[in-house]
């Protein structure tokens, strides 16, 4: 079992999210998932977008922060996130030395020239993606290579940037469901 901080993407704290927790507590973690937006969820890109430059990202990671905090110790923390959320767990994965893992579902962030980690990470990703361009990704995965993580890329070919939340239109029920199959295979081996 692994103590899990599952952060939203920028539509907020949608349904999907708290499906993606159930999931994950039935296969025995305990999963906490913060409301970043302070209880706004919205249905377009253009919405979410509004929404985390109005909190802005400083803001954003300081709510993360704080969301982990009071979780981290014993075992180490999982950080796991959708997109933006995943941003925001990889670089509080990064920061924190105890990290047991990193799961990431549509997003990364940008790396440190100085990082370094052992921490095991798990990227799935669409495969074009607007968002995680191929170029980018294959860049991320170098430098988080380099900083020592040791990492698995998933791409989903066809896929929509946010595949797995059935609520919206990127939704792909194919490349969802091989996505969970292959990120509880790793939190369980975590």
């Amino acid at each position: 079992m692994a103590r899990i901080l599952l952060l939203h993407s920028m539509y907020g704290l949608r349904p999907a999210v708290h499906q993606a927790a159930d999931r994950l507590r039935e296969a025995g973690h305990d999963v906490h998932a913060p409301d970043l937006y302070d209880g706004r969820v919205v249905d377009s890109a253009e919405a979410g977008i509004e929404i985390k430059e109005e909190i802005g990202r400083d803001e954003l990671l300081k709510r993360a922060v704080a969301a982990a905090a009071p979780l981290t110790g014993g075992d180490g923390l999982v950080y796991a996130g959708f997109s933006l959320g995943g941003a925001l767990a990889q670089n509080l994965a990064l920061a924190d030395g105890a990290a047991r893992g990193l799961l990431l579902m549509h997003g990364t962030s940008d790396i440190a020239d100085d990082a370094s980690t052992g921490v095991p990470v798990q990227l799935h990703v669409a495969d074009p993606d607007t968002y995680e361009p191929v170029d980018w990704v294959n860049a991320w995965y170098l430098r988080m290579r380099k900083a020592g993580a040791d990492i698995e890329v998933f791409r989903y070919r066809g896929a929509g940037h946010l595949f797995t939340d059935p609520d919206l239109p990127d939704y792909d029920a194919e490349a969802a469901e091989r996505a969970w199959t292959i990120a509880l295979d790793f939190l369980a081996e975590l």
